[in-house]
């Protein structure tokens, strides 16, 4: 937009759940996207570039306070404790003040990593990872009682990998999930709010079952209609507005198991057969074998450790056998394995009980495994599978994170089940993340047909708050991308102001719903 006549005093972040740069490129060309195209031509518009690894967990909280995971600390949905488990993340790890603890009156609805609702000035309905919709879903509390009974077929969200032969169904199921989330939005738009942010998952889940261009394209009209709603209740609050993706998308083919690599290279060991573990396997009693029998009984896994103490979960994991990247290894016996999104961990003993790797002789094993994974070729076309990156480069200023992050080259993904071979075809997983999201920003103080420069999901949060003229984190990882603000706006002209903010979150206050997201949502040691 051309002329500013004062400094915006809201700003909207709308959230798109992997939407890639170039997909939104070639359909506002083609005049597809109408809504997507006049941002475009009225604002700012360019990729914007994820965390390294490019996951859900780790971006969206960045893209919520502005700092790597070193200092928000997450580094996958689950946390890797000193003896080998693993608990849930929850918005009670994230260690740094989000927007919406900064700025208030906030409307926040459907971001990941926000269970159990923070007690924030304004409204916060929790995202993905949420187990329930109990009073731990909303804040206030009673708002959940509303929302069930406004919007009944109301969902936390919808798992591609259960739609795995049935993608016509998935499809019905995913608009009706669209449809209902909106309807949220429009409930929520009703709300006092000077930041508002609201995030869509479906594209995500939709493109991990389906990668054609038509039913991409149709999925996306229906983006496009909500992003012109959305420009509408903006444009009535004279508001700034922001449409960003925590990555982008891109097509897979082959699985590369990363455990598996490190067994067949001798260092990770499975666990023996001896005691309880051979006399189960002897009869077949296996994790795979185990899960199908609940099944069949009709009992899902999340109803029976709801019943279930933490520990014994953790013994009956430990002994059956099975594939289990942490449950099925035997840690004294190796010196390296990976966990959650391509992290990967030397097995020292200043990190880990027991351990068995001396802590001078990290940086040395740490070289071998770069060289191991840059030269995994995969056997059929003779192509590099991986990209390799130095965890101490990625997040410095934590001690305790990955050694190194692996993230699979072009269309190879890594996994970390333990399995008889190294690749696999990725069957109906046919396409997954990509580093290039997208950044959009339309309002008074945007410069039209503008592109920032080397955005990152680090930079949303300085550059929302200098929109509302609010200082940055003093420690922010990101930027203000000044160069989207037109240059007679205050925004453009002001100096950007930096302040130190409290750590976030109160983890002894929320103990209790800790604890209870782990125990509904980990599942007898089967999740990754």
């Amino acid at each position: 937009m051309s002329m500013e006549t004062s400094s915006p005093e809201r700003a909207f972040v709308l959230g798109l759940d992997g939407v890639p740069w170039d997909l939104i490129r070639r359909w506002t060309r083609k005049g597809q996207l109408p809504n997507f195209a006049r941002l475009v031509e009225e604002g700012a518009a360019g990729p914007l570039s994820s965390t390294t690894p490019d996951a859900t967990p780790l971006a969206w909280p960045t893209i919520a306070t502005g700092v790597w995971p070193d200092k928000h600390g997450l580094y996958g949905f689950q946390h890797l404790e000193p003896g080998y488990t693993h608990r849930m993340n929850t918005s009670a790890d994230v260690r740094r003040p989000e927007l919406w603890d900064i700025v208030s009156p906030a409307v926040v609805g459907n971001v990941p990593m926000t269970y159990p609702a923070d007690n924030i000035d304004g409204t916060l309905v929790t995202g993905m990872m949420t187990p329930e919709m109990d009073d731990h879903f909303t804040h206030p509390p009673e708002f959940a009682a509303e929302i069930a009974e406004e919007i009944p077929d109301y969902q936390i969200g919808l798992s591609w990998d259960e739609f795995r032969d049935r993608p016509d169904e998935f499809r019905e199921e995913l608009s009706s999930l669209l449809t209902t989330r909106r309807t949220l939005m429009r409930r929520l738009m009703a709300e006092d709010w000077r930041l508002f942010f609201f995030v869509y998952t479906a594209p995500d889940r939709l493109q991990h079952l389906i990668w054609e261009d038509d039913v991409l394209l149709e999925h996306y009209r229906e983006l496009d209609d909500v992003l012109g709603e959305v420009l509408e209740h903006v444009e009535s609050r004279d508001a700034t507005l922001f449409v960003v993706s925590d990555h982008g998308f891109g097509p897979i083919s082959t699985f590369v198991f990363v455990n598996s690599l490190l067994e067949r290279e001798g260092l990770l060991h499975r666990k023996g057969g001896d005691g309880t573990r051979e006399a189960l396997a002897r009869f077949g009693l296996t994790k795979d074998r185990v899960q199908g029998i609940l099944s069949r009984l009709g009992v899902s896994e999340k109803s029976l450790v709801e019943h279930l103490p933490r520990s014994v979960v953790d013994s009956v994991a430990a002994q059956v056998p099975g594939d289990h990247s942490l449950y099925d290894v035997d840690f004294e016996e190796t010196v390296a394995f990976v966990h959650g999104e391509g992290s990967v961990y030397v097995n020292d003993t200043m990190r880990f009980d027991p351990g068995v790797v001396a802590p001078e002789d990290v940086p040395a094993l740490k070289n071998d495994l770069r060289s191991l994974f840059e030269g995994v070729t995969d056997p059929d076309t003779e192509d590099r599978a991986l990209n390799v990156y130095d965890g101490d480069q990625l997040f410095p200023t934590d001690p305790r994170s990955p050694d190194l992050v692996v993230k699979g080259r072009g269309e190879y993904e890594t996994g970390n089940a333990l399995t008889r071979n190294v690749f696999a075809d990725s069957g109906s997983k046919v396409a997954s993340h990509r580093p290039e999201g997208i950044f959009l920003a339309w309002g008074p103080s945007i410069e039209a047909e503008t592109m920032p420069t080397d955005a990152s999901v680090a930079d949303v949060t300085p550059t929302v708050l200098h929109a509302l003229d609010e200082a940055v984190p003093s420690d922010a990882d990101g930027r203000v991308l000044k160069e989207i603000f037109h240059d007679g706006s205050k925004p453009g002209r002001r100096a950007v102001s930096q302040r130190e903010y409290s750590e976030s979150g109160s983890p002894a206050s929320v103990e209790a719903d800790f604890d209870d997201v782990e125990d509904r949502l980990r599942g007898l040691g089967y999740m990754e």
